[in-house]
């Protein structure tokens, strides 16, 4: 008998709490829900850990969580209200857009600031249908995690005549060398043997490996290199 009657008051909590949240989520903006920044997830991350505990244990008030909801979603509407109004207050609860390739090269400093590998950063460049690097001429992590892309104006635009005309393999770079270390399988794919390697790099002034953070090769064997400690062109301010 407890069981059923706990057993309704679950369906009868989930009919009762999924309209609410539906409409708080509706009331905070379509904002909170295609962005996420990061006030925002910490928001929808308790309002599922609020409803969740609501409607898994019977035990727990149920208009005290309807309180906690409607709060949250106030919350939420005030701070992005603040963060309108005040650009000072946006940058503490939120991350700053943060440049991690320019002109071709990845930007190790601003790689390691926001925790991405080059793996991370080559994935979303291939999300972008970007399979060469040197194709950018600037790309930014967005403040929700998201990558922005801008083509080198010679790679931006391409007439049918010239994709027909273009071998497609030639078109993607690989990793030949990754934050000092070689990848053989990039060499062994490309028929080249390390001692190549190396006198493309002392032709480039690059005695040592271990300087380099990134090497790309592609299918005409031309290597483009940024080197860990390499100089990095002055980039103007980015803002939200």
């Amino acid at each position: 008998m407890d069981f059923l009657k706990d057993s309704l008051l679950v369906l009868g909590r989930i009919a009762t709490i999924l309209p609410l949240l539906l409409f708080i989520t509706l009331f905070m903006g379509k904002r909170a829900i295609g962005q996420l920044p990061v006030f925002d997830f910490l928001i929808v991350v308790t309002l599922g850990a609020v409803v969740g505990a609501d409607i898994a244990d019977p035990k727990i008030e149920h208009l005290p969580t309807a309180v906690a909801i409607v709060g949250l979603g106030i919350l939420q509407r005030i701070v992005a209200n603040w963060k309108l109004k005040s650009k000072r207050f946006d940058k503490w609860v939120t991350f700053e857009p943060t440049v991690i390739i320019q002109d071709g090269k990845m930007i190790p400093e601003n790689l390691k600031r926001i925790r991405y590998t080059i793996d991370n950063a080559l994935e979303m460049l291939r999300e972008k249908n970007i399979f060469d690097i040197n194709e950018v001429e600037l790309a930014i992590v967005e403040a929700n995690g998201a990558l922005s892309v801008l083509k080198k104006p010679e790679k931006s635009t391409a007439t049918k005549a010239d994709v027909e005309a273009t071998n497609l393999i030639s078109a993607v770079s690989f990793p030949v060398i990754i934050e000092g270390m070689i990848n053989q399988d990039t060499l062994t794919h490309f028929q080249l043997e390390e001692s190549w390697l190396s006198t493309q790099l002392e032709s480039n002034g690059i005695t040592q490996i271990e300087d380099v953070f990134l090497a790309t090769i592609d299918a005409n064997h031309s290597l483009q290199v940024t080197l860990k400690n390499g100089v990095i062109p002055a980039i103007p301010p980015i803002t939200n």
